[in-house]
C-alpha cells in the first residue's frame, strides 16, 4: 500500500499561484491612477463604482445593491448617505465626496431613467444589480490598468483604503471602526491590521 502511494499523484494546494492574506489598500497615488485611467477611457459607470467604493468602505456584498435613492433621492445627489449592512443589520454611514459626486452625476445622467433602482444595474439580468462576482472581476481590470497585480488586490482594498489612511493620520480606531461598521474594536484592529509596535507608538505619544 504505500509503495502505491509513491505513485499516487500529490493534490495540488487550493492556494497554489494565489496570493493569500488581507488585500492592503490603495494609496493615494493608486486611487489618482485608477481615476485618471477610467476618466480618459470614459468608463462612467467604473469611475461611479469605483468612487463609492472608495468613500463608502462598503463590503462588495453591500456596495452592489447600492440605489439611486440611497445617494441621490429625487435626483438631488447627497453629501452623506447611510446604508443597512447586510452581514450585521447595522447602519453605516459614509461621505460622498465632490469627486464622487461629480462621477455620480455623469454616471446618472448616462444611465437614464429606468425601472429598477439599482445604482449599478446589471448589464445581463435585467431588473438586477451587478453581482459581487463581477465588482470583483471589475476591480481586478482597473488594478491592472495601473500595472499592479491583480491578485494582490481586491474588494476590500477599496474598503479598506480611506479608514487605513485615517488611522495612520489621526490613530482614532473608533473612528475607524464606526466607517467600517464594525461591532467589536477587536475586529477593527484586526481587520487594519495594527500591530503591537503601532500600538505602542500611539501609546507613546500620550503625556500624562
Amino acid at each position: 500500500m504505500a509503495q502505491r502511494d509513491l505513485f499516487r499523484p500529490i493534490p495540488r494546494p487550493w492556494n497554489s499561484g494565489r496570493i493569500i492574506g488581507a488585500k492592503p489598500p490603495f494609496k493615494p497615488k493608486h486611487v489618482w491612477a485608477i481615476r485618471q485611467q477610467l476618466k480618459a477611457a470614459r468608463r462612467l459607470r467604473d469611475l461611479a463604482l469605483f468612487d463609492c467604493g472608495i468613500d463608502a468602505k462598503l463590503r462588495g456584498c453591500d456596495l452592489v445593491k447600492l440605489r439611486v435613492s440611497d445617494v441621490a433621492p429625487g435626483g438631488v445627489l447627497r453629501q452623506r448617505a447611510t446604508v443597512i449592512q447586510q452581514k450585521t443589520g447595522r447602519p453605516v454611514p459614509f461621505e460622498i465626496t465632490d469627486p464622487t459626486r461629480e462621477a455620480l452625476a455623469d454616471w446618472l445622467k448616462l444611465r437614464g431613467q429606468r425601472a429598477d433602482d439599482w445604482l449599478f444595474p446589471s448589464r445581463s439580468r435585467p431588473g438586477d444589480h451587478i453581482s459581487t462576482r463581477q465588482y470583483a472581476r471589475l476591480v481586478g481590470k482597473w488594478v491592472a490598468m495601473i500595472d499592479l497585480e491583480p491578485k494582490a488586490y481586491g474588494t476590500h482594498s477599496l474598503r479598506r483604503t480611506k479608514v487605513a489612511l485615517l488611522y495612520k493620520k489621526t490613530g482614532n480606531l473608533r473612528a475607524c471602526q464606526l466607517l467600517l461598521g464594525h461591532r467589536k474594536l477587536e475586529s477593527t484592529v484586526r481587520y487594519l491590521g495594527i500591530e503591537v509596535d503601532d500600538a505602542l507608538e500611539l501609546s507613546e505619544q500620550v503625556d500624562l
